[in-house]
């Protein structure tokens, strides 16, 4: 008798989208010859690390048209965490350098639903965005780690975004712990940002949002 197959499934995944070359190389380098030098916030966790304020697209014209073409990717985004495909608000957008050596401390994004990054320039390997799983999520607290387990999506700690190039964006749930280990290449710049849903309706208890 031949065994009865079965299968695994991948239950409540956590999605995260990646889209290549969504900004055209003109637009990529508009934004870093505008906004490279502006960054001068600094960074409470890496001296290496600085960031400009925060912006609403609506207020420049140029990020205003970075939003416009990340919005269908959100709304692609949102239609998988709430089933709907709803209006989206980019709410606010900021840029960040991290130069040679710097890091950015492990962090999630307050008071948005999905968070996003546009890289402007090519990422070091030994530097892309790295997910991190949410401590206290399993239901047990015993590993098995050692020289001959294997790690997979099922018992990772840690996930590492493969290779990014400038213009591409990459999307998540604003709750997702992420971070980025010290830079071992050049200059890193991204454009990141939060987004919002109009509103929200469970079962006629409805919650809008507005900017």
């Amino acid at each position: 008798m031949s065994p009865v197959p079965s299968r695994v499934v991948g239950l409540f995944p956590t999605p995260v989208l990646h889209a290549e070359r969504l900004l055209d190389p003109d637009l990529v380098a508009a934004l870093v010859t505008r906004f490279a030098d502006a960054a001068s916030l600094a960074n409470h966790q890496s001296e290496r690390l600085s960031h400009t304020g925060t912006v609403s697209p609506d207020q420049d014209l140029q990020l205003s048209q970075v939003s416009a073409l990340v919005g269908t990717r959100i709304a692609e985004f949102g239609e998988l965490l709430f089933g709907e495909r709803l209006p989206w608000l980019v709410k606010e957008m900021w840029f960040n350098v991290l130069e040679p050596g710097g890091h950015q401390a492990l962090h999630n994004h307050a008071n948005s639903f999905v968070s996003g990054v546009l890289y402007l320039t090519p990422s070091h390997p030994d530097s892309n965005t790295t997910f991190v799983r949410p401590l206290g999520q399993d239901a047990f607290v015993f590993r098995n780690t050692h020289a001959g387990s294997q790690t997979g999506p099922f018992n990772a700690d840690k996930w590492v975004m493969p290779a990014t190039g400038a213009g591409d964006l990459v999307l998540f749930p604003s709750g997702l712990l992420h971070e980025v280990p010290q830079n071992r290449g050049a200059r890193r710049i991204t454009l990141a940002f939060n987004a919002i849903p109009q509103r929200l309706d469970a079962w006629g208890y409805r919650i809008g949002f507005s900017g």
